[in-house]
């Protein structure tokens, strides 16, 4: 018999088709009644399949599904899930981390050099004709300048890493020091901040992280500074950061990430010295494709009993 698995909410069609042949899909976004749907499926279902684009996964539903054992999530954050709550009830958490390091680093990079050389305003000034009525203000080099990284972790070491290429002095910040990695580690950061040119967000999200990066840390930045956020929106107090741009205490902005949403404050979007994506960091159809691939092989690796590949630690 097939074993049985909660969907939170829509994949991509080759993840949809894969787990449709290899289980019973009980879809939670297809049901009216949620606590009902979930009452009728307690005892049979074993697996949940979600993402941090399906929300937050409340600690109810883990709590309604007593034969829960696993909990396989699109995605390398988990903050839209309690992994504490969830393996101290023994159900295993899986994320899809590794897979998706090259694009969101190489996202981060982008955002610096859109920051830098003012790209995006570049591509207006052409548009707009003002060309043909003189050349464009002198920008910023990257090379020699010193980038902060709040959260030196996978993705944190390739961005590190691709740096080095452009001549940029790499310097962190994170729980503890790391005593492998080359770069100069900064216990303090708000002292970090205020060395830095460009502070580059990618650690984790959730309760730990949030608002860390705060006004006194935008002010530190300063107005020659630059801030690049490619984690959680959460992680930046949102109000400050547009009090901050909108008064010239700090120079810039390249966001990838909001706190609510695909909402965007109006000011950051009337604002032009500030870059603006919509969460693209690891969208690649080659980066989707494996983070929906391990998404099904961690569900089949438990399954068959050899254990989720890429498990999550609580804390």
């Amino acid at each position: 018999m097939k074993p049985e698995i909660v969907l939170m909410g829509g994949m991509m069609p080759h993840v949809m088709e894969a787990l449709e042949a290899a289980y019973v899909v009980h879809r939670y976004d297809q049901a009216t009644d949620k606590a009902a749907f979930l009452a009728e499926i307690a005892d049979k279902v074993r697996g949940l399949a979600t993402g941090g684009h399906h929300g937050a996964l409340d600690n109810a539903v883990i709590d309604a599904l007593p034969k829960l054992e696993i909990i396989s999530s699109f995605g390398v954050g988990v903050d839209h899930v309690d992994v504490g709550h969830a393996t101290g009830k023994g159900v295993v958490v899986a994320n899809t981390p590794d897979v998706l390091n090259d694009d969101v680093a190489n996202l981060a990079i982008a955002l610096i050099l859109m920051c830098s050389r003012q790209l995006v305003a570049a591509d207006r000034f052409v548009r707009g004709g003002q060309w043909l009525e003189g050349a464009m203000p002198l920008q910023q080099a990257i090379r020699g300048k010193i980038v902060g990284i709040l959260g030196l972790g996978r993705i944190g070491k390739d961005i590190a890493t691709k740096l080095q290429v452009f001549g940029c002095e790499v310097v962190y910040h994170g729980r503890r020091e790391q005593a492998d990695q080359p770069y100069r580690y900064c216990p303090d950061l708000l002292a970090m901040a205020k060395d830095c040119d460009y502070l580059v967000v990618i650690c984790p999200g959730g309760p730990e992280t949030e608002g860390i990066v705060d006004r006194a840390v935008l002010d530190a930045l300063g107005p020659e500074g630059t801030l690049i956020n490619v984690a959680r929106g959460s992680v930046v107090d949102e109000p400050a950061l547009v009090a901050a741009l909108a008064e010239g205490r700090l120079g810039g902005a390249g966001l990838d990430v909001f706190a609510e949403e695909p909402e965007v404050p109006q000011a950051l979007i009337d604002l032009e010295h500030v870059v603006l994506l919509p969460h693209v960091g690891s969208a690649t159809v080659q980066t989707r494709k494996a983070m929906g691939d391990l998404v099904v092989d961690n569900l089949a690796a438990h399954f068959a009993g050899k254990g989720a590949l890429t498990p999550v630690t609580a804390g």
